[in-house]
């Protein structure tokens, strides 16, 4: 089973960067390796995966996410040319280094309380109204779904992983309330979000002049189909999702939880390409130390935007900008490898017993 569910992540990692029509049809292929995954983990792992409970939640855990881009994206289409007026006259005012800054970092905050779902919606019209360098685009795009997946964890409201989070340390001894993440994630979290915003404001600075041979053609006019087929890929993506997190529990459950969490902090990598809510789920206990806590969740908030896959934010992201995986994993793997080691080692200095 071990090594059929390996052959799977290797399979998800590479097949994207490696196969166009993989690549086009993301949505499709992780719902087939769920799928598989799943499929493994019923046949030869200790209870069986496949239920009734399982197809259920699968149909059921994507309409709450799915019905919500599909609102947004309906409102943002019948005011589209409003919105577009007033982004592109609030980037002249405020100047294009100020603009890039604050959208970053506000999308990231406010991700805590309107959810990271909307705030990605918010981050593809902003992107959709601006005249960008596509490699600009590119990488503003990247920053602020990294500052995204990181702000949104600061409440429950965010995205599942924090409300998960919370749900396990309700209890004694955190007895966890809706700003229990903000108080001990928030030292860390939200500086990073700031620094994620500077560097949108340094690449800002480094983009060629608007009539750039990288500039992005003429994009085509989105209809409502378009949002409604955006909508469903959102829900296919959940569901595919949900049957990665089945498939990889047993695993989870067997091998992850009983490592040291600095440990931990560098497997969980694989969140790029799996469920952080489930590696939550799994791995979270009231009886680890809050060092422990932390180590896990900035480990899995971090590697979820490194690659197309690590999150829902990336998925409406890349989709509606036509991001390859290949141009996400070239700039989102070095920033995320980059933030892992440093995160890490701001930890470990934090962690270390302070001398009376």
């Amino acid at each position: 089973m071990l090594i059929g569910q390996l052959i799977i992540i290797v399979v998800v990692l590479l097949m994207p960067l490696l196969v166009h029509r993989v690549e086009r049809n993301l949505e499709v292929f992780l719902f087939v390796m769920g799928a598989a995954s799943a499929t493994i983990s019923h046949l030869l792992g200790p209870s069986p995966v496949w239920s009734i409970h399982l197809v259920g939640e699968a149909f059921r855990e994507p309409v709450l996410i799915s019905a919500a881009v599909l609102a947004a994206g309906c409102i943002f289409q019948r005011y589209r040319v409003p919105i577009t007026a007033a982004i592109v006259h609030g980037e002249k005012r405020l100047g294009p280094h100020v603009f890039a800054f604050l959208i970053v970092v506000i999308l990231g905050l406010i991700s805590s309380i309107i959810t990271a779902i909307i705030a990605a919606i918010v981050l593809v019209e902003v992107i959709y109204a601006l005249d960008l360098d596509r490699d600009y685009e590119t990488k503003l795009t990247i920053l602020s779904c990294f500052s995204i997946g990181l702000g949104a964890a600061l409440t429950p409201a965010g995205e599942p992983l924090s409300t998960i989070a919370i749900g396990k340390l309700r209890g004694a001894p955190y007895h966890a309330d809706f700003f229990f993440l903000l108080r001990n994630l928030g030292w860390y979290i939200i500086p990073g979000v700031v620094f994620l915003g500077f560097l949108g404001a340094f690449f800002r600075a480094r983009q060629v002049a608007s009539d750039s041979l990288g500039k992005p053609g003429a994009r085509r006019e989105e209809t409502y189909r378009d949002v409604a087929l955006r909508a469903l890929k959102v829900y296919l993506f959940i569901m595919a999702l949900v049957f990665l997190g089945a498939g990889f529990k047993p695993i989870i459950d067997t091998y992850l939880v009983r490592i040291h969490a600095g440990i931990l902090y560098w497997i969980n990598t694989i969140s790029a390409v799996l469920d952080n809510a489930t590696l939550a789920s799994a791995e979270i206990s009231s009886t680890m130390t809050l060092e422990q806590i932390r180590f896990l969740l900035m480990g899995l908030l971090i590697s979820g935007g490194m690659l197309i896959p690590g999150n829902i934010p990336n998925i409406i992201t890349a989709g509606k900008l036509n991001i390859r995986s290949k141009e996400w994993a070239r700039f989102g793997v070095p920033l995320g490898s980059i933030l892992m080691v440093v995160y890490f080692v701001i930890l470990l200095i934090f962690s270390m017993p302070h001398p009376r």
